[in-house]
């Protein structure tokens, strides 16, 4: 899958050249320089009410299909402190001895773990020609708007569950006879080992489930706001939903808040539907050959996001005369954001619980 839409929006028939000669209108400080004589002239820009407009128009499109995003810790970086944060965190102490009268005990020592992370910069955009502006300027531009809202959701979402991957904290799910539920043979350890067949496969179950929030619980991960969170991808969401003890969010959202993307609540985790999600090819094949599926459960501050200032989602729109080359043949519309992706803070916090699918023979890695 591609992490970036690339949208190019123009009428073929005008047979435009792109970026012809575009150092004659460079922007610049006071408006716009001529790269090759130093000549400047005042700029025409996008007023501030509809610039304000459209930043809201991707910020709320974007966050619509952003679902890791809300659960990372966010970092501050502030400007001029370069692109890299650390996050501390304190060490823990053993539980104390049985003091010997007169007897001084030996000391704990007292530190912190350090993470360190660092910032890159994404962006694309997509052109609009002159002729298409002329016609439908406001629909074009809010059309593009939408689908770089969803690139910069896409993109962002990506980088993170990537990142996430290398966690080693992982649980294989045990291949189950479809039959009767019982388990087939011993519990996999990795991806090849995974049952893939109509009588036979690697399921994310309610018991497994069960057991993943009992590691949690066993590894006193703490949780958000009295719940574990997993994200799973709408195939794996497939298998689990046929489940009698499975319990719809709209059976409990009458009293507690419901996250982005939030499908229903099972054994004290509460799931999100991601379209996202890994489905994984190559090394992760099952033993049928198809891909394999990542489900991510959440305890309370498990990664870190970095939240750079003055680098967040942003919305860049030039006009024809800043970006159209010598004729001002074509606007611009696109994003940039800078990000870390993701950085696990605690190990233990993000247990990655590996399956099959009853769509592991048809979906495609991503």
């Amino acid at each position: 899958m591609k992490l970036i839409r690339t949208i190019f929006i123009t009428l073929a028939s005008l047979g435009l050249q792109m970026f012809a000669d575009a150092g004659t209108q460079v922007n610049a400080t006071t408006g716009m320089v001529n790269a090759y004589t130093g000549d400047h002239t005042a700029s025409s820009a996008m007023s501030a009410e509809l610039k304000t407009f459209y930043d809201t128009e991707l910020l709320e499109n974007a966050r619509v299909e952003m679902f890791y995003a809300q659960f990372g810790k966010k970092q501050k970086l502030p400007a001029n402190r370069g692109k890299g944060v650390e996050w501390r965190k304190w060490n823990t102490f053993a539980r104390a001895t049985k003091l010997q009268e007169g007897v001084i005990p030996t000391g704990q020592p007292f530190g912190s773990t350090v993470k360190t992370a660092a910032i890159d910069q994404y962006g694309t955009y997509a052109s609009i020609t002159d002729q298409l502006e002329l016609h439908a300027y406001d629909d074009v531009i809010l059309g593009a708007t939408v689908e770089m809202g969803a690139s910069a959701a896409e993109t962002q979402e990506v980088l993170i569950r990537d990142a996430l991957l290398v966690g080693t904290n992982v649980m294989y799910c045990p291949n189950i006879n479809l039959a009767d539920g019982t388990v087939s043979g011993a519990v996999p350890t990795s991806p090849a080992e995974m049952e893939c067949t109509a009588t036979v496969m690697s399921v994310l179950s309610p018991d497994v489930v069960a057991k993943a929030v009992t590691i949690m619980k066993k590894n006193r991960v703490p949780k958000i706001n009295g719940k574990y969170y997993a994200v799973i991808h709408p195939s794996v969401a497939y298998d689990l939903r046929k489940s009698k003890e499975w319990i719809e969010a709209h059976k409990y959202s009458a009293t507690s808040e419901i996250f982005n993307g939030e499908i229903g609540e099972l054994h004290g985790c509460r799931f999100i539907e991601n379209v996202f999600a890994p489905i994984l090819g190559d090394t992760y094949k099952n033993k049928a050959g198809g891909v394999t599926y990542a489900t991510y459960f959440f305890g309370m501050d498990a990664f870190g996001i970095i939240d750079p200032e003055g680098g967040a989602l942003q919305m860049i729109v030039k006009s024809k005369e800043q970006a159209g080359g010598p004729l001002n043949q074509f606007s611009t519309i696109g994003y940039k954001f800078e990000t870390n992706g993701a950085t696990i803070l605690y190990p233990e916090r993000v247990l990655r619980v590996m399956s099959c699918s009853s769509f592991s023979g048809t979906d495609e890695a991503n």
